[in-house]
């Protein structure tokens, strides 16, 4: 029987835009009474939410230990600090949710897709990730695959998800699709990882002791500082991975060596290039410089640098020359960027709330100059640039699939040729914006 076969489901349902929503006063009633069903009190009654709207609903930080959401819609929902041992989200849509801080012991993950949800810290022992397909009856009685909106095909989608400090100790997720997510420092002891993808994804200081990740795809990955003691790795495709050895020239004294090049730096502003030299931090690795952050960095050129993961938030680094360097999963909250060039840089997954990247505007003798922030050709995918000041931004050819751009302001941005795939524009400002293919 085909409802026999591990990951796959055959039911009769609604489709994903016609699925029956539930309120959050309705929530909170199904929630007490899972509450009373795992203390075993008369009245108690476990959550069983099958092929429903959830979506942006909050799950109070409450136990849903063996719950079943079955199919059910979840995008952009709060389960953060939940507990959800042996619960059941096989086919769920969980794009953008909150799982920060939850604890998914054992829970069937199969067939879900959680682009660009917020995983950090979580625990996912003896998840199952593993492919898995909901099947229906057609119109002439033929079984045919669910629609997904979440992208075609079996896997678990895991693309753009932030994973930092994850414990998947023991997950089976064979297959799995981890592209373009950040799994650093996670905790992955003998896991099931045959043919998993990681194409692009922050595997920095990641423990994989005892895992199976035969015949994976690690091509663009950031490696450095992986532990991968006895893991089957036959057949890894290691393709322009990113490690210690060649994310760019280290300084060996950093905090004496960028005092020296300050000092000449300021001098460079001040006297407008007369005297002094501008600071070139071009294709170094930045990650070991101690609070890079607090140092006056206005017009610093380091393009093709390195600086994945840093916290950089609340640096000045207007007009700066930073073209082609890569920003993946850095901290920038409230940075000063106006003015910087920021061509094809890589800036996946980056926070960078409540930042500045309007203009500057230069006087001039005959006429004043503005000079744009430049974030063309970029990869921007799964950032989070609520809040921001983005006004005459070029954002020419830039990739912001499932970027969160809740609240900016993009007066007079220039869109031209950008992806914009699940793009979240809400409450945005765009008077005089461009938006063309």
């Amino acid at each position: 029987m085909l409802d026999d076969l591990p990951g796959i489901q055959i039911t009769d349902i609604p489709q994903p835009d016609f699925l029956p929503p539930l309120t959050q006063d309705e929530l909170d009633e199904v929630i007490e009474k899972h509450a009373m069903y795992l203390r075993g009190q008369l009245g108690g009654l476990r959550t069983i939410l099958k092929y429903k709207n959830l979506s942006g609903l909050n799950f109070r930080r409450e136990n849903f230990s063996q719950a079943d959401f079955t199919g059910s819609s979840l995008i952009v929902s709060d389960l953060s600090s939940c507990v959800f041992h042996n619960a059941c989200f096989f086919g769920c849509d969980l794009r953008n949710s909150d799982f920060s801080h939850a604890d998914l012991t054992r829970a069937d993950l199969r067939g879900a897709s959680l682009s660009g949800a917020n995983l950090s810290d979580v625990i996912l022992k003896q998840a199952d990730m593993r492919e898995g397909k909901i099947m229906q009856k057609s119109e002439s009685g033929a079984l045919v695959t669910r629609v997904r909106k979440a992208g075609s095909g079996a896997k678990t989608l895991l693309v753009g998800t932030r994973l930092t400090n994850a414990d998947l100790s023991g997950a089976r997720a064979r297959n799995a699709d981890f592209s373009e997510a950040d799994l650093s420092s996670v905790i992955s002891h003998d896991a099931d990882m045959t043919k998993a993808t990681f194409s692009g994804t922050n595997l920095s200081n990641a423990d994989f002791t005892g895992s199976d990740l035969t015949l994976s795809n690690m091509q663009n990955a950031v490696i450095s500082g992986i532990n991968m003691d006895n893991t089957e790795h036959f057949g890894i495709d290691h393709t322009n991975t990113l490690s210690d050895d060649n994310a760019g020239h280290y300084m060996e004294d950093p905090e004496q060596a960028l005092i020296e090049q300050l000092e000449a730096h300021q001098k460079w502003i001040k006297t407008v290039g007369k005297q002094g030299s501008r600071m070139d931090l071009s294709g170094y690795d930045l990650r070991k410089v101690p609070d890079l952050r607090l140092y006056p960095l206005t017009a610093l050129c380091s393009k093709n640098s390195f600086f994945v993961g840093m916290d950089l938030n609340h640096a000045s680094l207007q007009s700066a020359q930073l073209d082609e360097s890569d920003f993946r999963d850095c901290h920038m909250d409230n940075i000063d960027l106006r003015g910087s060039s920021l061509k094809n840089i890589k800036m996946t997954r980056a926070h960078m709330r409540h930042a500045r990247l309007n203009p500057l505007l230069f006087e001039g003798t005959l006429k004043n100059r503005l000079q744009r922030v430049d974030l063309s050709d970029s990869d921007l995918r799964y950032c989070d640039f609520q809040y921001s000041d983005f006004r005459d931004c070029l954002f020419m050819g830039a990739d912001l699939t499932g970027t969160n751009l809740t609240g900016a302001d993009l007066r007079r941005a220039d869109f031209t040729g950008a992806i914009l795939e699940n793009t979240v524009f809400d409450e945005t400002q765009t008077l005089g914006t461009i938006f063309k293919e």
